[in-house]
């Protein structure tokens, strides 16, 4: 790299999972492919200290602290890989877990195994998300 070179969104997300311990880098990497993978609108940057994961395409005007844009977020923390969709209320899936108040729900990833068993269902979920994005 270049000194002063500005790192892209995407390659700040593969430097902070680049510094994981190797069994949960490759369940993030898993995770973060699959994501990417489900629309050409979606994008990701560093937010909240994890990979965040959001709509690129065109929406109405809102209030940023609504984080109507944001799709997931991660959370990485203490060996566990969770899922925060912070409009999650919105959809109707057994997966997403917990009756927050502000809307959020989670999903909760055990292993490698796990991530994979669920990959179709993640990304029928978001899906389901972009459907209901205010354009």
């Amino acid at each position: 790299m270049v000194k002063n070179q500005k790192l892209t969104d995407s390659e700040k997300v593969s430097l902070h999972i680049e510094s994981l311990a190797i069994n949960h880098k490759i369940i993030v990497e898993t995770i973060r492919k699959n994501i990417l993978s489900t629309d050409k609108d979606i994008a990701e940057h560093i937010k909240w200290n994890n990979p965040s994961f959001y709509y690129t395409g065109e929406m109405k005007p809102f209030d940023p602290k609504e984080y109507k844009r944001y799709i997931v977020v991660m959370n990485l923390y203490k060996g566990k890989t969770m899922l925060v969709f912070p409009t999650g209320a919105k959809i109707k899936d057994s997966l997403l877990e917990g009756a927050y108040k502000d809307g959020r729900r989670l999903i909760t990833f055990k292993d490698l195994e796990d991530v994979k068993a669920k990959e179709k269902a993640l990304q029928n979920i978001i899906k389901e998300w972009l459907k209901q994005v205010e354009k």
